[in-house]
Parts: structure tokens; sequence; C-alpha cells
């Protein structure tokens, strides 16, 4: 079914339902086009600077790192609750050492106003561009979040992304239950 245009915000609860369940899927594409997707299980979406914004924590050991510092843009792709297979795969596996769209069945298009894939499978999706990333700071966090998050050193850099488009299927909140 065709996507519409939607306010970001009317479909927030079922995001962050999805998000904090199997996760959202990360698009972006890397310096020769191969599209990639990495699951999340932490972002904000909000308000900041008077933008609608998307901020999304990536580490710089990932791959998705290396597509969002090369494009600076990328999509947050809300799946069906059913979709907790290709989540897994997409969170666990890196897109340097295989075609996730390929291992987990789902395709690719290119989002309609960045430079980014989005996956028709999903009947919810968030267009951004990058518009500030700064890296989590060790002094800065509290010990309980440096220890449990960060035990390896692997600091976040955080992409805080412009919306531009939010794209749903007619029955959105029905379809991210299925």
């Amino acid at each position: 079914m065709a996507k519409q245009n939607v306010e970001h915000c009317c479909l927030f609860d079922a995001t962050m339902r999805a998000m904090t369940g199997s996760g959202l899927l990360i698009g972006a594409y890397d310096a020769e086009d191969k599209p990639n997707l990495m699951t999340i299980g932490w972002g904000l979406m909000g308000s900041v600077w008077g933008i609608d914004i998307w901020a999304i924590l990536v580490r710089p050991s990932r791959y998705t790192y290396e597509c969002i510092e090369h494009t600076q843009a990328f999509t947050v792709n809300v799946p069906r609750e059913s979709m907790t297979g290709p989540c897994a795969i997409c969170g666990c596996k890196s897109g340097r050492d295989i075609d996730k769209f390929a291992e987990t069945q789902l395709t690719h298009e290119r989002a309609s106003t960045v430079h980014a894939p989005a996956v028709p499978e999903c009947p919810l999706v968030y267009e951004c561009e990058v518009i500030h990333s700064n890296d989590v700071l060790p002094g800065k966090l509290i010990d309980e979040i440096r220890c449990g998050a960060y035990a390896d050193g692997d600091f976040h850099r955080v992409f805080w992304g412009r919306i531009l488009a939010t794209r749903a299927e007619p029955n959105a909140c029905e379809l991210l239950r299925m």
C-alpha cells in the first residue's frame, strides 16, 4: 500500500513501542551507495532548536557510522511487530560482512527527501538529514551508564537528524501490531 505524508508526531506512541520492543531499523548508504540497515533500541524524537528531530546513537565501530558520516542522512524505519527476525539480524550482524537486505529478504527504495534507503515493508518511515553530531563524553556520564553501556570504551556519536518527511501507510497503527 502506498505511503502518505503524515505529521511526524502522530504515530509517536507506536514508534516508541517498536523501538523498545524489537527495535527500529536505521537505513543509510555507504560510499558506494550500498544500502545498509542497523537496529536501534535507543533514540529520541522531539523538537530541538525549533526543529523536528530524530537523535540516534551510533558507535564509531559500526558500519552504519561510516555510512551516516558519508551521506549525512538516514531513515528511521518502524517495523511491524512480526519483523523480529530481520530486526535481530540487523542488530547483530555487520553490513561490512553481509548484505542485510539479502539476508533478511527485505527490499529497499530511495527515500523521497534524503540520500538514504527506506524499507517498503515497514509501514512507517522517517527521513532525516543530519544537522549536527556530537560525541558522548565519558567524563560527563554517571558511573552506572559509563560502566554498563560503555564497558569496552566504544562511546556513541549522537546524530541529530532533521525530520524532512514522515511517510506512513494509511493503516500504520494496525500494521505496526502485525
